[in-house]
């Protein structure tokens, strides 16, 4: 089944004491362009968020929101000056020797000299970080999909309506056609009658330019290219993979052959037919931007 371009998606999910919440969204675009926003922190992560994305996303505008609580998981680690911490207690007892008394150098003491004890946030495993982080997105970008494909079957709907009014269009055209060319006979045996004042007519040279005529005019070759796009965009519909491009190339073709038709038809029952087939191609060109 075909999918939007437009979608949204959002997970949240406690990891390894961090609370990740993940947001996709996306607009029409003509290739795939990632953004990706999140705490400084973490940009690290950004190639493999990206990846990620490029794994279930083919074309669209993508921005990505990552917020993460990690105040759980922050692990201080103490850590203690041994050199420096020596070095407060040999001064501590010279000056006791200068006051002639003997040193007593508790750790209390010593803890409150400045950078005896140093406080520091333990390292985080950036790999397992990063893989938490793709994890949550995974999530975000399943419900992203489920949307997309939701509106691609809308999307599907109407096009495959605005395609069987093409079908019925072109039955219009192939069945007025042949009339018209009757019709240019019968009109310029008239004239022929009219201007040569004789009911002897010459009926081969009748038969030669209703023939050149029916030649100039005729259309079997537009209408059979016109159901056989028409097929192929059906066919397309039904597609796993991303197919918006194809779909794209396919009604220019089916425009351009609705061009032809109206350009060889000089007949106002079909000029409004190609007027109303045009139409609705132009509707389907515009819902084929939609689509992935």
């Amino acid at each position: 089944m075909i999918k939007s371009m437009t979608g949204y998606g959002r997970a949240r999910e406690m990891r390894n004491k961090r609370d990740i919440t993940v947001e996709v969204r996306s607009v029409n675009n003509r290739y795939l362009d990632c953004t990706v926003k999140m705490p400084r922190m973490y940009a690290f992560a950004e190639d493999a968020v990206k990846s990620c994305v490029q794994k279930a996303v083919s074309r669209g505008k993508v921005d990505v929101f990552i917020t993460v609580d990690a105040s759980a998981a922050d692990v201080a680690k103490v850590s203690v000056n041994r050199e420096l911490a020596a070095g407060y207690v040999a001064a501590l007892q010279e000056l006791a020797a200068v006051c002639g008394t003997e040193a007593k150098v508790l750790p209390e003491q010593l803890s409150r000299f400045p950078d005896v004890l140093t406080v520091t946030k333990e390292d985080e495993d950036l790999e397992t970080v990063s893989a938490d982080l793709c994890a949550v997105l995974e999530q975000a970008l399943e419900a992203y999909n489920q949307m997309r494909s939701v509106e691609g079957g809308k999307l599907a709907a109407d096009i495959g309506g605005r395609l069987t009014t093409i079908e019925t269009l072109t039955g219009e055209v192939e069945r007025r056609s042949p009339e018209t060319v009757a019709e240019y006979r019968q009109k310029l045996t008239a004239r022929m009658q009219e201007v040569l004042q004789s009911t002897t007519i010459d009926e081969q040279r009748i038969l030669t330019e209703a023939a050149i005529y029916a030649d100039k005019i005729a259309v079997d070759e537009e209408t059979v290219r016109l159901r056989s796009h028409v097929s192929q965009l059906r066919t397309m519909l039904e597609a796993a993979e991303p197919i918006g491009r194809k779909m794209d190339f396919l009604i220019q073709e089916v425009n351009r052959e609705s061009n032809t038709i109206g350009s060889k038809c000089n007949d106002v029952a079909i000029a409004r037919v190609v007027v109303d087939l045009k139409a609705e191609v132009e509707k389907i060109r515009e819902q084929v931007q939609n689509i992935e």
